[in-house]
């Protein structure tokens, strides 16, 4: 996807937002293949964190402090040719506004990529863990969490998703998931067996697709193209 995006711009590399960056752990990577990338998180630390592994690996990445709705009043309009939106939407206080926030850095063409949790995957989890009334309470919680004690505020099924990214003004192109066994697997069956990682590895890459197996994903990745 980066290299199509870069070969559409006629540029040599992208101009890439990172939304809820944290500490660079997709940013840092971006910008050692020579992207231009800023960070814009809500935590001081992280941002200190993201500035050390930046310096490590020799690399320049900017980090603004603010939250996703705020993007639009720390960056400029159509700064932006593609924008990271990684494990955010489940804890902004509105998706919709933080969507609409990330189309406005975009330029044309541009696109937004999604990481989402996705709930199905919870109540999967939360069954093979002994809890059954809050794998059912996933199923029946229009925002996909388990109960009080749930870190997650809300997850998202692929269909919500669609809705969200469709509703801001994007067109929605492939969706995958993420982690389909890896936490399904126990580690001991990767770690003690020669080839066991590559294999899953390959394993994760199959399902990341499949019609069926890719929306008990623990995460679901979709992209949005601004037309």
């Amino acid at each position: 996807m980066l290299a199509e995006r870069t070969a559409a711009t006629g540029r040599e590399s992208l101009d890439i937002v990172d939304a809820g960056g944290g500490t660079g752990g997709f940013a840092v990577p971006l910008a050692v293949l020579g992207h231009a990338v800023t960070v814009v998180d809500p935590s001081p630390d992280s941002l200190a964190a993201l500035e050390r592994r930046a310096k490590e690996r020799g690399v320049s990445v900017r980090g603004l402090q603010g939250d996703a709705a705020d993007l639009g009043e720390l960056l400029d309009r159509d700064c932006a040719d593609l924008v990271l939106c990684h494990s955010v939407l489940e804890y902004v206080e509105d998706p919709i506004s933080a969507l609409t926030a990330v189309a406005g850095l975009l330029r044309r063409g541009g696109a937004v990529s999604v990481l989402a949790a996705n709930p199905v995957a919870s109540a999967i989890h939360r069954a093979l863990a002994g809890q059954f009334d809050e794998a059912e309470a996933v199923l029946a919680d229009p925002g996909g969490t388990w109960g009080e004690r749930d870190p997650t505020p809300r997850r998202f099924a692929a269909d919500t998703l669609v809705e969200l990214l469709t509703a801001t003004g994007f067109t929605v192109g492939a969706i995958h998931g993420v982690r389909v066994f890896a936490d399904l697997v126990p580690s001991r069956l990767v770690d003690g067996e020669p080839g066991a990682a590559d294999s899953l590895v390959a394993l994760e890459k199959a399902a990341a697709t499949h019609p069926v197996l890719r929306d008990i994903a623990t995460q679901l990745h979709v992209l949005g193209h601004r037309i």
